[in-house]
């Protein structure tokens, strides 16, 4: 079978479309016949190996795993025997090592059944960035429904899940984004724009119950003035440069205004969850979240991809095909 490998990290170039041995999957293991995987910021990351204390998982020198891609939509090849949930022929979507191959192997906690009105590719896009939105939006200290959210970065990835997820549980979404991508966003339901390129949302008047920041280009202080007492402010992710100082200090203003100010500060990655996939699920096939997918690439043009998300302006998802 093809997958993409890579053996040393660097750019989207170290990136190779190998033939390989078919995996097996272990007994807690379903092998997929992969129809679709997306790409994440989660993949270039340990592909460059950027910022450096990731290597101290994925290793110092070199990747151990030399697959990629996490995001995975396909139907069940064979099964190991002590699975119990699915069945050879199924149409699955959810979280495994290497997606980006013509098969791969997940366990069974990791994945869903696949709505039948919603497409592989469609499918494929929603684990990861679907997991960050909505416990984004559940990191609030009162649980949802909030009544104000800002989403900073409405048109990527977790900012399109964010923005419609949000509308579910009932708040009034402002959604910040570029001039191009206005009509986007509201098409999926933000009630409010902010053209980030004409208005700066820390300077208005309009206070908010949730900040959730795809893009954190503002400084703490500045968001705080904008959300309510006992209002939260969610980042998302972590840091992009080689280093993480940057980030090691957000995080200790983070703490530290958490105390002074009344307002929650929180970091917020995607963390696998069994009950938010099968409420994600339940989201597509109700027709209330729907991915918003910007470009499709074949496998063996990964690395154009990986180079195009690594540059932070897809409009949503960008999607590997295999079929």
């Amino acid at each position: 079978m093809k997958a993409a490998l890579y053996t040393k990290y660097g750019p989207p170039d170290v990136i190779q479309i190998m033939e390989v041995e078919k995996p097996v999957p272990k007994d807690n293991e379903v092998l997929i016949r992969v129809h679709a995987a997306s790409v994440n910021p989660y993949d270039w990351h340990f592909m460059r190996g950027m910022p450096y204390p990731l290597r101290i998982a994925a290793g110092f020198r070199k990747p151990k795993d030399t697959r990629l891609g996490n995001d995975v939509a396909g139907q069940v090849e064979t099964v190991g025997k002590n699975i119990t949930q699915f069945k050879t022929g199924d149409a699955v979507f959810g979280v495994c090592k290497g997606a980006f191959a013509e098969y791969a192997c997940a366990r069974e906690s990791a994945l869903a059944l696949k709505p039948a009105n919603v497409s592989f590719k469609l499918a494929a896009a929603v684990p990861i960035a679907g997991f960050t939105a909505l416990q984004a939006i559940r990191s609030m200290r009162n649980a949802p429904p909030v009544q104000k959210v800002l989403i900073n970065g409405a048109s990527g990835g977790v900012g399109t899940f964010a923005v419609q997820i949000a509308k579910c549980f009932g708040a009034e979404v402002t959604a910040v984004c570029s001039t191009r991508n206005e009509d986007l966003v509201k098409s999926i339901g933000a009630d409010k724009v902010i053209d980030y390129t004409q208005n700066d949302f820390t300077k208005g008047c309009k206070r908010y119950d949730l900040i959730l920041d795809c893009i954190g280009n503002h400084s703490l202080w500045a968001c705080s003035r904008v959300l309510n007492p006992r209002g939260t402010y969610a980042q998302i992710g972590g840091p992009t440069g080689r280093m993480m100082t940057s980030f090691a200090a957000r995080f200790v203003a983070m703490a530290v205004l958490s105390r002074v100010v009344s307002r929650n500060f929180v970091v917020v990655g995607a963390k696998l969850s069994t009950e938010d996939l099968s409420f994600l699920n339940d989201l597509m096939r109700s027709g209330k979240v729907t991915p918003v997918l910007d470009r499709s690439y074949k496998l063996n043009e990964l690395p154009e991809a990986m180079r195009y998300v690594e540059g932070g302006h897809a409009r949503g998802k960008v999607v590997i095909t295999l079929e």
